[in-house]
């Protein structure tokens, strides 16, 4: 089933004299429970096509569907109350609450939505034994790591059990080795716990643990490379960094 399906986006912005043609005419979906990676270069409309996945940007023409919702009908409450229930989000910086811990920071979606928490403990305690924080889920942001605070930030993600996660650059702020517990994390959740994820990034080796690359150029969909999840990940990165290299991105 698809959990988000666009279909003929256009997104212009005005600079002045000049328009700027971010998105045209892109198609795209995503099935429950798959892996997708958006590559580009710079200006190519990847992180715009992401916010208007994610109802924070809307397009000049086109559709949306999310969880089988249209987001072009939908009024803005009701719009924010389909993003809270669906979409989990990950950015480059981790957008923690420096008076709260970790925990906190973590349960913080579902606070923010009047949830009782009883019946979420289990699946916190859950959430922080998969993302290694268990003993450090008392400690606030400046007492973390910058890669424990992208875990805290995944795990905040995942809380509601979103329909679908959308990280934009995730490994942007981290060193390599930081940047690869992140992505393993992320296919874990994807492998063990079905989640559907929409990842745009500029790293070759963090596209390389996608189910689906799809490349960007100049607004439109240039395009895209799916993988077998028996692909070895050295296999998997040798062709991305060939399909870049081919495609001059």
């Amino acid at each position: 089933m698809k959990i988000v399906e666009a279909i003929a986006l256009e997104k212009k912005y005005d600079m002045g004299d000049i328009t700027v043609n971010a998105l045209q005419g892109v198609d795209f979906s995503v099935n429950g429970g798959e892996f997708v990676a958006i590559m580009g270069p710079s200006g190519s409309g990847k992180s715009t096509l992401l916010h208007i996945l994610g109802g924070l940007d809307t397009p000049n023409q086109g559709t949306v569907s999310l969880a089988q919702n249209n987001l072009a009908k939908l009024q803005d409450q009701a719009l924010t109350l389909c993003r809270r229930k669906n979409i989990g989000f990950v950015f480059q910086f981790f957008n923690l609450l420096p008076t709260l811990t970790a925990e906190e920071n973590i349960l913080l979606p579902l606070m923010i939505d009047g949830k009782d928490l009883r019946p979420y403990r289990e699946w916190l305690d859950t959430l922080l034994a998969m993302v290694g924080l268990i003993d450090r889920r008392y400690h606030r942001p400046d007492q973390l790591s910058g890669g424990e605070q992208q875990r805290v930030a995944l795990a905040r993600a995942l809380i509601t059990k979103p329909s679908i996660l959308l990280a934009d650059e995730p490994t942007g702020n981290l060193d390599s080795k930081t940047g690869t517990v992140i992505m393993e994390l992320m296919r874990r959740s994807c492998d063990e716990l079905g989640q559907t994820i929409v990842m745009v990034t500029h790293d070759s080796r963090a596209s390389a643990y996608a189910d689906r690359v799809v490349f960007l150029k100049d607004g439109k969909v240039h395009s895209e490379k799916s993988f077998d999840r028996s692909n070895e990940f050295t296999d998997r990165l040798r062709t991305v960094i060939q399909m870049i290299e081919v495609l001059e991105l």
